[in-house]
Formats: structure tokens, C-alpha cells, sequence
């Protein structure tokens, strides 16, 4: 007769931990909670949860130091070299709008179908901030509320894959590896198309409707890339108008 092994208490503690993180509820960077307080929350004792955090340390998922535990940044290995190869390339900028079109449509498709009326409160909320910081003309925060609400949709479409990704590359937008985000909401007329853009995809996946939330972050998408594109186009001919402007710096007097 074979004896059923019974887990060790350290591993269920490591098992539940990378759940967390696998889910999202313990996202990169994020600080645990001491190791007073998370053994109570998960009551067990102190050496186990100790050895559960051990393990997951090993396995790359978090990283300790004097200052406390801490979710690791384990795609940062992948995206900071990434960040190097696609920061100023035209074909990567255009290959990730043409990536984030594909996956944002079946994000807020599949979220519209799939998110729980806490995912629909949370998304309900990021609208209301986003209508708040529009009023305030703050382009900061409108763009830190964009990140956001592209965020819950992903988590609000169960996609671990899509969420963990898309985690990653909004670390990329936000260090503006693919256009600086602040000119966007800077540009004359932009503000109120992308809050009404935001609002349909948003409103549409607290509706429960798949069609309309696909269309309307696909339409989103496109927006974005044809404006970040016409933005870049204006630039360019400004350093050539104003590099013919000084061309006498390089003549011969």
C-alpha cells in the first residue's frame, strides 16, 4: 500500500503565494505585508512561512532584503533589454500598436463576458477618477488613468497570459518607450475623444456587451497610433524647418 504524502505546510504557504501572484492580486514591486502580520492572515507559524517565502525567492517570484519581501519584477530580465532594441524604432513603434489593436479588441471582449461585479466596481471607479482628472486638465493623471483602465480590463478578462504581458509592456509605456504619453493628452482636441473613448470601453464591458466593448477598444487602438503618428510627423518637420533655419552654422562664412 502506497502512503499518501501530506504537503509540507511551506509548500502549501508557496503555493498560495504564487497563486496570489499568478491571479494579480500580488503584482511586481508590491511589498508584503510583515512577516508578523502575513503569518497571521495565513495562519501559520512564522518558520513556515519564512520557508514557503524561501522557495519562491529560489524560484525568481520574490525578493527579499533588509527592507522587506517584495513580488519580484521577474519579466524585467526580458523587457529591460527589450526597452533598449524598440525605444526610438519606427517599426516597433507601429508593430506594438498593430499588437495592443489585437489584444486590447479580445481583452474587452473576453471581459465584458467574463468580469464579476467586482472587476465591474472597480472599472466603474477608474471612470469616475479619469472624469475627475479630465475637469482638472491634469495630463498626468489622465495618462496614469488610462494605464489603469486598460489594466482592470485585462484582469477583468481572466487571461492570466494577456495580464501578465500587458503588465509588462504598460511598464514600458509608462517609461515612454514607444511615444511620450504627456504630448498625447497635450495635442488640441485629444482630451475629450480618448475620455469618450475610455468611457464606451469601459461602459460597455460593465454592460455585459462583447461586440461593443471589441469595437470600441479596437477603434480606441487605432485612434491612438494614427495621433502618437501624426504628432511624430509634425516633429520631424519642425527639426528639419528649424535644422534649414541654421544651415548657415554649417557653411563657410
Amino acid at each position: 500500500m502506497l502512503a499518501v504524502r501530506t504537503p509540507k505546510i511551506a509548500d502549501a504557504i508557496a503555493s498560495k503565494i504564487e497563486k496570489l501572484i499568478l491571479e494579480g492580486a500580488l503584482r511586481p514591486g508590491e511589498k508584503l505585508a510583515p512577516e508578523r502580520e502575513l503569518a497571521q492572515t495565513l495562519d501559520v507559524s512564522r518558520p513556515s512561512l519564512r520557508e514557503g517565502i524561501d522557495k519562491l525567492v529560489r524560484r525568481g517570484l520574490l525578493k527579499s532584503s533588509k527592507n522587506g519581501t517584495f513580488v519580484a519584477q521577474f519579466l524585467s530580465p526580458i523587457m529591460a533589454p527589450l526597452a533598449n532594441l524598440y525605444r526610438g524604432n519606427q517599426q516597433a513603434f507601429a508593430d506594438y500598436f498593430e499588437f495592443r489593436k489585437c489584444v486590447e479588441a479580445r481583452a474587452a471582449r473576453d471581459a465584458a463576458l467574463r468580469a464579476t461585479d467586482v472587476e465591474r466596481a472597480a472599472i466603474r471607479a477608474c471612470l469616475d477618477d479619469m472624469r475627475k482628472a479630465h475637469k482638472l486638465e491634469d495630463p498626468a493623471q489622465e495618462a496614469e488613468a488610462d494605464v489603469t483602465l486598460h489594466m482592470l480590463v485585462y484582469e477583468a478578462g481572466h487571461n492570466f497570459v494577456v495580464l501578465h504581458v500587458m503588465r509588462a509592456l504598460s511598464e514600458l509605456l509608462r517609461n515612454n518607450i514607444f511615444f511620450n504619453r504627456k504630448n498625447l493628452y497635450l495635442k488640441a482636441g485629444v482630451r475629450d475623444k480618448l475620455l469618450m473613448q475610455h468611457l464606451a470601453i469601459g461602459e460597455a464591458v460593465i454592460s455585459g456587451d462583447p461586440e461593443r466593448a471589441e469595437r470600441a477598444a479596437g477603434d480606441h487602438i487605432g485612434f491612438v497610433f494614427d495621433t502618437v503618428a501624426e504628432i511624430q510627423r509634425a516633429s520631424a518637420r519642425l527639426d528639419t524647418s528649424l535644422l534649414r533655419a541654421r544651415r548657415g552654422d554649417f557653411l563657410a562664412s
